[in-house]
């Protein structure tokens, strides 16, 4: 399981709006690690996310979801493999039918690789995430106490 906490920025009828939290820097790095130079080179746009609780939640407030990270490992799988894959097997079979030349090899695995991501993408869409509310902080409580949890 894959955990985060994220703070109801907005609410709109029964739908929450969350924020995730900032990552703290580890000591190790102090912040110049790969994922920090990305973050900054990419920017630091706070992406809300919508979310239904069945409990009534406020702005401001705390709470801890949870994926099933089994969604990750094949949706990973679909993105990055779909396509290399059709890519692959697009060059191999224009060579092989068609005795094509490596120009239209090299152009068929780009289209092929093209055509894997978009049904890639398709294929996601249809992917339903379980996410699962693991706890939902009272807002009274600072910050310092929910980070132990």
């Amino acid at each position: 399981m894959i955990e985060q906490v994220l703070t109801v920025v907005s609410l709109k009828g029964d739908t929450a709006f969350l924020q995730a939290e900032p990552k703290p820097l580890c000591a190790g790095c102090n912040g110049k690690c790969g994922s920090q130079v990305f973050a900054k080179l990419f920017g630091t746009d706070k992406k809300h996310f919508p979310f239904k609780f069945d409990e009534p939640v406020q702005v401001g407030q705390k709470v801890k979801l949870a994926l099933d990270d089994s969604h990750i490992v094949s949706s990973s799988f679909i993105v990055y493999v779909w396509p290399l894959l059709l890519a692959l097997v697009s060059a191999v079979l224009v060579q092989t039918f068609f005795s094509a030349s490596e120009p239209v090899q090299i152009v068929s695995a780009f289209l092929a690789g093209f055509i894997g991501f978009i049904l890639a993408k398709q294929r996601l869409k249809r992917v339903i995430h379980d996410l699962k509310v693991l706890k939902i902080y009272p807002i009274s409580l600072p910050i310092s106490q929910t980070v132990g949890d």
